[in-house]
C-alpha cells in the first residue's frame, strides 16, 4: 500500500450512511467502499437502500440495507442496533438526508415547515444522539453532516431548508467542541449545487441561469466531486485534526460577489 493509500484508507472501518439510497450519498457510500469500509445503507425507502447495498457489495465489502425514518427516533434506535449487531461497531456516520420547498414565505404552511426541519435537522440531531453515544463511549469516530451552501448566505427561495442547513452547521459544530475530547471529529460539507433529487423540481431555466451566473466554475457538480471531501474527513489519518469545519465543494459560489 502507498503512503497516498495508506493515508486515505478506510479498511476495517464500517461507514453507516443515512440517506444512502439516494445519489449524492450513495455516492459516498461508495466511495467508502472503494477505501476498505464496510457499508450500512439507511433510506427511507428499503428498496433503494437494497439496489445501492448490492452495487456496494460487488466492490467486495460488506453491506446491510436498512429500512428508517430518519426523522422517527425508534426507527433510528432499531437502526442503529442492527448496524452494530452485525459489525460489532461502526467509525463513521454520514448524515445525509433531505428535501426541499421553493413555496414563496408568506404561503409556507406550518406542516411544511415541520417536514423540512425534521427530515432536514432533526434527523440529524436524532442520529448524532443515537450513533454519536457509541462513538464516544468507544472513543473515537468520524461524523460527517450535509449541509449546504444556502446555510449562509441564505439562498432565495429556499426559506425553510435553508434554515434547516444553518442549524445543521450550528449542530455540527457544537458537537465538535463537545466530543473533541472523546476523540470524535463532527464535520459538515456543504455542496453547492448538484441536480439531486430534491432541488430538481425547482431549477426552472432562469433559476440555472441565475445558479450559473454566481458559479464561477459555470457548471452544476457531480456526485462524484463530493467523494474525495468525505473520504478525506472520514479518514482518522488525514484530517485527524479537522473538527468543527463546514467544507464547502460549491465551484466557487460562496467566493463570488459582483
Amino acid at each position: 500500500m502507498s503512503y497516498v493509500e495508506e493515508l486515505f484508507s478506510l479498511q476495517d472501518k464500517v461507514a453507516v450512511v443515512i440517506g444512502g439510497g439516494g445519489v449524492l450519498a450513495g455516492a459516498m457510500a461508495e466511495g467508502f467502499a472503494r477505501a476498505g469500509a464496510d457499508i450500512a445503507i439507511l433510506d427511507l425507502t428499503l428498496e433503494k437502500a437494497q439496489k445501492k447495498a448490492e452495487e456496494i457489495s460487488r466492490l467486495g465489502v460488506k453491506t446491510l440495507p436498512l429500512q428508517a425514518d430518519a426523522a422517527k427516533q425508534q426507527d433510528l434506535i432499531m437502526a442503529e442496533k442492527a448496524v452494530k449487531d452485525t459489525f460489532g461497531r461502526y467509525d463513521i456516520l454520514v448524515n445525509a438526508p433531505g428535501i426541499n420547498s421553493a413555496t414563496p414565505f408568506f404561503e409556507i404552511p406550518e406542516d411544511e415547515w415541520d417536514k423540512i426541519l425534521q427530515v432536514n435537522l432533526k434527523s440529524m440531531f436524532l442520529a448524532c444522539q443515537i450513533f454519536g453515544k457509541r462513538m464516544v463511549s468507544q472513543g473515537g469516530g468520524s461524523i460527517i453532516n450535509i449541509s449546504s451552501v444556502s446555510s449562509g448566505p441564505p439562498l432565495s427561495k429556499v426559506f425553510t431548508y435553508s434554515i434547516s442547513k444553518a442549524g445543521v452547521n450550528n449542530l455540527t459544530q457544537f458537537l465538535a467542541r463537545e466530543w473533541a475530547k472523546h476523540k470524535v471529529r463532527v464535520n459538515a460539507i456543504a455542496p453547492g449545487f448538484f441536480p439531486a433529487e430534491q432541488n430538481r423540481k425547482i431549477l426552472s431555466p432562469e433559476r440555472i441561469a441565475d445558479i450559473m451566473r454566481h458559479t464561477p466554475m459555470d457548471r452544476f457538480g457531480e456526485a462524484g466531486e463530493l467523494v474525495a471531501a468525505a473520504i478525506w474527513l472520514a479518514s482518522e489519518q488525514a484530517s485527524s485534526f479537522v473538527t468543527g469545519a463546514i467544507i464547502r465543494v460549491d465551484g466557487g459560489y460562496t467566493a463570488m460577489t459582483i
